[in-house]
């Protein structure tokens, strides 16, 4: 009985691992659907001749669709399972890509691009409502890390593949929404064939979830959120809106959200310069999503084993970190082989610790309300970090069209965020 259970639990954790690979797998390819934009900004500006401040509402339209995206299918991801949306969504957006790459005015950009937020939207709060049904609260956001780990990778192979698409195919910008995305292809058909909802679709009991502490400051919340049955939207959206630690802790997101959006969508405007298509400095920007990729599976295994779970201390080291980067980039010539250095840390601490936001929404709501907290969690995200790209193009330009005006901006927005983990203290 004992060798049969035992068998049973080593199945169970292969079982978990595959699941999280897989999801790690599908999800390294879908910023290629969005985040390759600051490399197809120059292009766009010198055949439209658009102002960098109306690039920026191009931008917003995607991270505001997306928002919206977020707080829907966070809840739909609760109530029908992440396994289809995530598959739908990678094709849909591959589609709407490639819509978007034959725009010849504004309002051919920006339709496909709202479709396109819309359709990316479907896959992150799903898969993290998934990856929370698989593994428990003790190795949570070491899961969520692994999770933005593959996030932080697919911004490395965004900023490759257009790369690649404009220095080595030497191709125009509209062939970096046609190629790259292809690859969303294989990792929606791969979520969809070796991914299932929960445990129990696989024959396996879900895993036990360790006692809450009592002298935890949030424990009441958490007590009275995690209940163990069936909620309508209603209910579930309800228990967010009124536990005020998670609703602080989405406008917390949503200035960390500013600064990494800040950073990848006008870090290779900068790095890429006016003349975008000689840039001698145009591979420096990969250090960027380089340091993101290394800071969210590092800040996932920091929070659950340096700071034992008390995810505010890891948002406040780390933003505070990541203002102090910023705020040295800004005074770095474009090509000081120094800003590398800099420029990696910037990412590092802005992204790595997203991954204890993240796991707030299942410590703070419970794991029945895991997709509901994630997706409004990103709504704040992706509504601040619209709200911040306009703003950086309209300083750029009046500055002089000085490019790194968006590494203070970013440090503020750093420094916002690490004041509101203290506050939070959960």
């Amino acid at each position: 009985m004992v060798m049969k259970q035992d068998n049973q639990q080593v199945k169970f954790r292969r079982a978990q691992y595959r699941i999280l690979f897989v999801t790690m797998f599908s999800y390294l390819f879908f910023y290629t659907g969005r985040q390759t934009m600051g490399f197809a900004i120059p292009g766009i500006e010198a055949e439209f001749g658009f102002q960098k401040d109306t690039i920026g509402w191009l931008i917003t339209a995607l991270l505001w669709s997306y928002a919206i995206g977020q707080a829907v299918n966070g809840n739909l991801g609760d109530k029908f399972g992440g396994r289809i949306m995530v598959s739908v969504g990678a094709y849909l957006s591959c589609g709407f890509n490639w819509i978007a790459s034959f725009g010849l005015s504004f309002t051919g950009l920006i339709m496909p691009w709202i479709g396109n937020g819309l359709a990316q939207s479907m896959a992150w709060a799903p898969a993290s409502r998934v990856l929370t049904n698989w593994w428990a609260k003790d190795e949570r956001a070491w899961v969520f890390g692994m999770f933005m780990l593959a996030a932080g990778l697919s911004s490395v192979l965004a900023f490759v593949t257009s790369l690649v698409v404009l220095d080595i195919f030497q191709l125009d910008w509209r062939w970096i929404f046609r190629l790259p995305v292809v690859l969303m292809l294989i990792g929606g058909a791969a979520y969809y064939f070796w991914v299932r909802n929960e445990p129990k679709d696989l024959g396996f009991e879900a895993p036990n979830e360790p006692s809450e502490e009592i002298n935890t400051v949030a424990a009441q919340d958490v007590a009275e959120s995690a209940i163990e049955v069936e909620e309508t939207s209603i209910q579930r959206y309800m228990a967010a809106f009124k536990n005020w630690r998670f609703m602080l802790g989405g406008v917390g997101i949503g200035f960390q959200s500013s600064a990494r959006y800040g950073l990848l969508f006008w870090v290779p405007v900068h790095f890429l310069g006016n003349d975008w298509k000689n840039s001698s400095s145009s591979w420096i920007s990969i250090a960027l999503p380089i340091g993101m990729a290394l800071g969210a599976v590092l800040g996932g295994w920091i929070s659950d084993k340096i700071f034992k779970g008390v995810r505010w201390k890891l948002i406040v080291t780390f933003m505070t970190a990541a203002a102090a980067a910023t705020f040295s980039m800004y005074f770095l010539p474009k090509d000081s082989w120094l800003g590398i250095a800099v420029l990696f840390l910037s990412g590092f601490f802005a992204y790595g610790s997203q991954s204890a936001f993240w796991a707030l929404a299942p410590d703070l709501l419970g794991k029945k309300r895991a997709g509901t907290g994630v997706g409004l969690l990103d709504f704040f995200a992706y509504l601040f970090a619209g709200l911040v790209n306009p703003l950086i193009g309209w300083v750029i330009m009046s500055n002089g069209q000085n490019t790194a005006m968006v590494f203070p901006i970013v440090g503020v927005a750093c420094i916002f965020s690490a004041i509101i983990g203290l506050i939070i203290r959960r």
